[in-house]
């Protein structure tokens, strides 16, 4: 005898969470809004965009020339971000049981694979140049390079009102902040090549830029790679989620335990749980999975959960438990 019961939160058609939640959270929360600021922040980036390349090509600055090609990668995560977003929001149907949730951590992984094919292509160029530097105009390379910050500083300030817990929004964020830094390492690198003729310094920027987008190539392929590989979310210890769980009166045993995650801010866990044989003859068991339900949300903020409750006979007619 075997009872499977799966708390959904009460969603409804729409694949939104329904009122009848009582928890108070909103995973994907301020969609319209997070929208509104990619929007905003795409603009910025492609106006400014073109201004650099025009002056990148006039001025010879590998620097500058980087800088556009990264805010034109800036503008593609945006504009993927918006659509998986718009993607993730279609409610499930048919073979789609979770929907298009991934789709934004698809975006995230995107983000993190063109951040290392742009630095890798950087990288070649700028020891190229660093071996044979050529002839750079300092003084547009510092104007454009000030002008970069302050475009990527408003646009940075606008995207970090979004919901950053969202991977894919991160994944545009952690664009824009590279490119920030990168502008600034190019103003210095204009500011020395104007000053002292050290045309090296623009490709040396260059490098400084490469770093920047390896290191947040990193942190979004580690991030959605998790989610992707469905291992359990950072920081859940799955010995000390079976541990509480086992604390629940007439509970024998927990296997069978996965807790993985959805799409950014949605962990979802399941498990089978060995009940005393008498449970499932006087009413008991309902109860029970309140309790382990709550201990969830109480202790480890897991909201979706899926348990099968069975007698301790039961495990001679499962295979590959664990």
């Amino acid at each position: 005898m075997t009872a499977k019961v799966a708390n959904h939160h009460a969603h409804d058609a729409a694949g939104k969470q329904s009122p009848a939640s009582h928890d108070g959270h909103g995973h994907g929360i301020a969609a319209n809004a997070d929208r509104r600021y990619l929007v905003i922040a795409l603009a910025l980036i492609v106006g400014f965009m073109i201004l650099e390349v025009a002056v990148a090509v006039v001025s010879g600055s590998l620097a500058l020339l980087s800088d556009a090609g990264h805010m034109l990668t800036d503008a593609g995560a945006i504009a993927a971000s918006l659509w998986a977003m718009n993607l993730a929001a279609r409610p499930a149907r048919g073979i789609w049981t979770f929907g298009f949730k991934r789709a934004e951590i698809l975006s995230a992984a995107a983000n993190g694979v063109t951040l290392l094919v742009i630095s890798a292509l950087v990288a070649a160029e700028a020891i190229h140049r660093i071996l044979e530097p050529p002839p750079v105009s300092g003084g547009p390379v510092l104007i454009v390079a000030i002008l970069g910050v302050l475009v990527n500083l408003v646009a940075v300030w606008v995207l970090a009102k979004a919901n950053r817990a969202s991977l894919n929004v991160e994944g545009s964020f952690q664009h824009i902040l590279t490119d920030l830094f990168g502008f600034i390492a190019t103003a210095i690198a204009g500011l020395v090549v104007l000053t002292t003729g050290f045309a090296r310094a623009d490709a040396i920027a260059s490098l400084i830029v490469v770093a920047l987008m390896l290191h947040a190539a990193w942190g979004l392929l580690r991030d959605s790679g998790r989610i992707l590989l469905e291992a359990a979310p950072e920081g859940v210890d799955l010995d000390q989620i079976r541990e509480h769980l086992l604390e629940t009166e007439h509970v024998r045993d927990v296997h069978d335990l996965h807790v993985w995650t959805v799409t950014s801010d949605l962990p979802a866990l399941s498990a089978h749980v060995v009940l005393d044989e008498e449970c499932f003859y006087d009413g008991h068991a309902p109860r029970i999975l309140d309790e382990l339900q709550t201990c969830l949300t109480g202790h480890f903020d897991v909201e979706h959960s899926t348990f099968q409750l069975e007698p301790s006979g039961h495990a001679v007619h499962e295979a590959g438990t664990h």
